[in-house]
């Protein structure tokens, strides 16, 4: 039966209907998947990048080998290696407008002596001041190479880590890796929240479910292509929180923004204080050769650097720098005039902090435990392209520009209650601290996301009020 009519048109109201609060873990959910979609299509590119340049880097070893196998190795070696000090005196000779700032003894007998020295004519870079490594043969003073570094660190190494860590692109390019990094632990969670926590899946679900990929019960493409990326992301999610983050810690907002003179993480290294000593009288200091041999005596091995006092009354510090498991992280400070060792830092000195810090950045460049660790590190980076790819291959069946915004799941805050809501911004203000690039990017998805609710809102057509 009709109404009757007033002889006014009623304009039909675009008011949304109220939705019903969302409680426990509908709403973990709903959080998951708007997380996991909306980051993952936005972040995918920037984490495509970094695994593609991180597979590069983590070879880097192999790849400096090859490059600069004839600096870095003696063309065979007989009889014993001349004294240290003659091989810097040979670097000199050959830069007399130089000064030695270290010197690297061979670790190995078939590996040459580096001395790096400042020369005028190098710039500064954006890990440190440019140095000219000099190459010696240690059993005939011959000076086999030279080279540019940076942090004793050879071209190669250096131009790999800068297009992993800033794809050259300096301060701008070291956000869109912490972007990346950020936002990568939260996308592992919001995949494995959907994942594991489907609401039509049954009660109890088997292992070989929840961890082998499987299309039987797929009715279209989309379906097959989430049977093998849930398994495999769930496969990976270990190995990807490592890979992200160990590299905040090394990240230039995250992981470097504590000052080493507060520290309140305690991520950082214990260092020498190197203080200077009384110069006595008439007294000549000792050589490189006396102060290695002090070094040695008090337990240093493996890969030493040796910095040379640059005025009276410094001191000489030398440090291990060998990588790998067992950890050398030694060094010592040796008084130049008394042959004493005036400070001892060892592995136990570090705090736990930064023996996590200091083992996640070995994992991370894949040095911890030699060509395991860079086989581990490839699987993960290839699985996580795969990922990637096959991601946006299923936003691609479901995109946008063909059934218009119905590939966006829908707003989910609005939808929780109180507590799930305040729990959430608690996390989210925690996360906003402790990485900046998180919290910006965050603002900046947030005012996306209310641009495309409101574009759906107005693309929505007007409902035609009925007969009754």
């Amino acid at each position: 039966m009709s109404t009757p009519s007033t002889g006014e048109q009623t304009r039909p109201s675009r008011a949304k209907p109220r939705r019903a609060k969302a409680g426990g873990m509908l709403a973990v959910r709903l959080l998951a998947r708007r997380l996991h979609f909306m980051a993952g299509i936005v972040v995918a590119p920037f984490l495509l990048v970094l695994a593609l340049t991180g597979l590069v880097y983590v070879f880097s070893p192999q790849i400096h080998d090859s490059l600069y196998h004839s600096a870095l190795y003696v063309n065979g070696h007989q009889g014993k290696p001349h004294p240290v000090s003659e091989q810097v005196a040979a670097a000199l000779a050959a830069h007399p407008e130089g000064s030695v700032r270290q010197v690297i003894p061979p670790p190995t007998p078939e590996r040459t002596t580096r001395v790096v020295m400042s020369v005028p004519g190098l710039q500064k870079s954006g890990y440190g001041m440019q140095e000219r490594t000099v190459f010696v043969d240690p059993y005939t003073d011959f000076i086999s190479s030279e080279l540019t570094t940076v942090d004793s660190k050879l071209p190669a190494n250096t131009w790999l880590r800068d297009l992993h860590a800033d794809f050259h692109l300096g301060e701008v390019g070291r956000v869109y890796a912490e972007l990346g990094a950020s936002w990568l632990p939260l996308i592992i969670i919001g995949g494995l929240v959907l994942w594991l926590a489907q609401p039509k899946r049954r009660k109890r679900v088997t292992a070989k479910e929840l961890l082998l990929p499987s299309v039987s019960g797929a009715k279209d493409g989309w379906g097959r292509l989430r049977g093998v990326h849930g398994p495999l992301g769930l496969w990976l999610a270990i190995g990807m929180l490592l890979l992200a983050l160990s590299g905040l810690l090394m990240s230039q907002f995250a992981g470097g923004r504590a000052d080493r003179s507060i520290d309140p993480l305690r991520l950082h290294a214990p260092t020498l204080t190197a203080a200077p000593v009384p110069v006595p009288p008439g007294t000549a200091p000792i050589g490189i050769d006396e102060a290695l041999a002090v070094a040695r005596s008090a337990g240093l091995d493996g890969e030493l650097v040796v910095t040379q006092p640059a005025k009276p009354g410094a001191v000489y510090t030398v440090r291990e720098t060998s990588l790998g498991l067992p950890m050398h992280r030694d060094e010592v400070a040796i008084n130049p005039y008394t042959s004493a060792v005036t400070e001892k830092i060892g592995w136990h000195d570090y705090s736990v902090p930064a023996k996590v810090s200091a083992l996640a950045t070995e994992f991370h460049t894949g040095t911890l435990f030699g060509l395991a660790n860079q086989i581990v590190l490839t699987v993960i980076a290839v699985g996580l392209i795969a990922l990637i790819l096959l991601g946006y291959r299923m936003w691609w069946i479901k995109n946008p520009y063909k059934s218009t915004w119905s590939a966006v799941p829908p707003v989910s805050w609005r939808q929780l209650s109180s507590l799930p809501l305040a729990l959430a911004l608690i996390v989210v203000a925690a996360l906003a601290w402790f990485m900046p690039v998180f919290g910006a990017s965050l603002l900046v998805f947030v005012l996306a996301d209310a641009l495309i609710n409101l574009i759906r809102r107005r693309r929505r057509p007007i409902p035609t009020p009925r007969a009754r």
